[in-house]
């Protein structure tokens, strides 16, 4: 009975250690992924802020508050038809920046559409993809970094200036209890296009381009990244924008200041990013860690018992606990 238990505990043992690298190495790359239909939003703030009024006379103002709200919602059509070509799972983002100044009215707006796959997050170059309208080729990450997010330098897509470049790594710290990876990225003074929708009724970028008039832009962008779920639990930009060669729109100055100020999230969204990040990293941390090791653990568990109910099983039926035989019992007495 006892060589019977063993094997079956001996089965056991072999199931769950072989179980183990089989949930790290095998089913977590292909199910831990992005769901499709995702959907996020997300209000960030520079205040105070310096602003180009275009309606005052293209004035550069001080203002108490710029507000940008970023949304990301997940086109599962697009996904699906893309998926057919590409014999992956992929995720598509439509994108969108919206700037509005203190008083509620639009100072910009750009749409994106970014395409990647599900489960590495890297991009996927399908027909959309896009920044304002035009099309990209994006290299790298951008929004989200990948499950499991190592020690090191990524390629970060700018969507201003339609380019990648290093976004580095800056050590590990601790943000709001939760231990992060944080990362900078400088994106020095470079020419971008002028928006498409202007907020100028009947001003086009077409029309500011023949002036001779450019746009250029400089950022450093920080993020507070969770290591386990890739995604970013606090972001800042220390933001500038200029106009150059404005005289040729009559304006007093050569250059202009668009915007400038420090942009961060507010702190309503960082509180609830943390509590989603929260919850969704103990689902990547069961197939990566809690489920592998305790299974492992079980299994040498397990074989350990195996090999002592097999010990027990091989004793004589008269041998004692201590490995001696039991001693003859004494003659009777003639």
């Amino acid at each position: 009975m006892r060589r019977r238990a063993g094997l079956v505990l001996l089965a056991f043992a072999v199931f769950f250690t072989a179980m183990a690298p089989l949930l790290r190495w095998y089913a977590f790359p292909r199910l831990a992924k992005i769901p499709p239909s995702q959907y996020q939003e997300m209000v960030l703030e520079a205040k105070p802020a310096t602003l180009l009024d275009y309606n005052d006379g293209m004035k550069v103002k001080q203002v108490p508050r710029v507000t940008i709200v970023q949304t990301l919602k997940g086109n599962v059509e697009e996904s699906e038809r893309i998926e057919r070509d590409a014999g992956r799972d992929v995720v598509v983002w439509d994108a969108l920046s919206y700037v509005a100044g203190s008083d509620g009215k639009m100072v910009s707006e750009i749409p994106e559409r970014y395409i990647f796959d599900a489960h590495s997050q890297e991009p996927v170059h399908a027909t959309g993809e896009t920044v304002d309208g035009d099309p990209v080729r994006r290299e790298g990450i951008e929004f989200k970094w990948p499950f499991l997010t190592e020690k090191r330098d990524y390629q970060y897509f700018d969507a201003q200036a339609r380019t990648s470049s290093p976004i580095h790594y800056r050590g590990t710290r601790v943000f709001r209890g939760m231990t992060v990876y944080y990362f900078e990225q400088t994106v020095p003074w470079t020419k971008v296009p002028m928006p498409k929708k202007m907020p100028i009724q009947g001003v086009s970028p077409e029309q500011i381009a023949k002036t001779g008039m450019t746009r250029w832009y400089t950022t450093k962008r920080m993020f507070w990244v969770d290591p386990v779920t890739g995604a970013p639990v606090n972001g800042e930009e220390i933001h500038k924008e200029e106009l150059r060669n404005a005289k040729a729109m009559g304006l007093p100055q050569d250059t202009v200041t668009v915007f400038a100020g420090h942009v961060k999230m507010r702190e309503d969204y960082i509180e609830s990013t943390v509590d989603l990040v929260s919850s969704q990293r103990l689902l990547i941390l069961l197939l990566t860690s809690y489920l592998p090791w305790g299974f492992l653990g079980l299994g040498v568990a397990l074989f350990a018992l195996a090999l002592w109910l097999e010990a027990r099983s091989r004793r004589p039926d008269g041998a004692r606990p201590g490995g001696s035989p039991a001693p003859e019992p004494a003659p009777a007495p003639a």
